[in-house]
């Protein structure tokens, strides 16, 4: 059985313990790791597979775990490149929430930022199961760009609909062809197109709490700086503020929106479709959900 779909389904953890392994997952370093270091992490695993996430008195053991479930895709094996690995998600589209979220007074000085968003947002979510979607947040030139509606809360609302609509839009042929269910041994019984809809329906959430929490929360805080009277002294320290928090509200909502559902979901065979609860005597089945 691959290693990464061992361990998620055989490591049964809470909210928080997910969130504490995706902290340590994120780490940036697993941006830099050689193949060579992956490759021997991956023939550790493989070779031992009684290893366990628990085993801390083995340090190798340990690290490996940390190098696979980081860099290697859990549905093919294979290597995920380095931009688009998970700790890549904080780095690179911070700074482009951030000039997403900038007053524009002219269509063209939204689409830089917008554009880059969601090329990177389209790249990562298909190299990790899902992609992106770009036209709605055109439709904000619509409306007076001069209103405190236009200029804070309609950004947000877009950004976080977007969020989830990327998921929706780019894996819409998983409810329809389905995807692979397995049981506990990682056996493959079946492709179910309602654990597709739920793998699809958990993941959009996730962005959706991950984008728009990262959005908004920086909005709430310049709203209030703009009334101190130190803004009044130094106005060009909002965008240092705005920078700064956009940075550390997503530094802590990545590892929480990829902790709130399992990796690798579980879902009752009895809500699956009838040709899949012939195909086995399992009551529970697992599959990919994608980060």
């Amino acid at each position: 059985m691959e290693p990464n779909v061992r361990f998620w389904i055989t490591e049964r953890q809470s909210f928080i313990q997910r969130f504490l392994q995706w902290t340590e997952l994120l780490d940036p370093t697993n941006l830099v790791i050689s193949i060579e270091k992956i490759e021997k992490s991956r023939q550790l695993l493989l070779t031992n597979e009684d290893a366990s996430r628990g085993d801390l008195e083995d340090k190798r053991i340990q690290e490996a775990w940390k190098r696979s479930l980081s860099t290697v895709h859990p549905d093919n094996s294979k290597l995920i490149p380095s931009p688009f690995r998970p700790a890549a998600l904080l780095p690179f589209t911070a700074p482009m929430v951030f000039l997403s979220m900038l007053p524009v007074k002219k269509l063209k000085s939204m689409i830089l930022p917008q554009v880059s968003f969601y090329t990177y947002s389209t790249i990562f979510n298909l190299v990790n199961g899902n992609a992106s979607y770009l036209l709605p947040r055109l439709l904000q030139v619509k409306f007076s760009l001069s209103t405190v509606l236009s200029r804070n809360v309609i950004p947000v609302l877009v950004l976080a609909q977007l969020s989830g609509m990327n998921v929706v839009a780019s894996r819409s042929l998983e409810p329809m062809r389905g995807i692979e269910v397995m049981d506990k041994e990682g056996n493959v019984i079946g492709y179910s197109r309602k654990a597709g809809a739920k793998a699809i329906k958990d993941t959009a959430t996730s962005r959706v709490v991950l984008f728009g929490s990262s959005a908004f929360i920086p909005e709430v805080f310049s709203y209030f700086f703009k009334r101190t009277q130190f803004f009044l002294q130094c106005p060009w320290s909002l965008w240092t503020l705005k920078l700064s928090c956009t940075i550390l509200v997503m530094g802590l909502m990545v590892p929480v929106s990829f902790s709130v559902f399992p990796q690798i979901g579980r879902i009752q065979c009895s809500e699956l479709e009838k040709e899949i609860q012939s195909a086995t005597e399992e009551t529970e089945l697992f599959y990919n959900r994608g980060v």
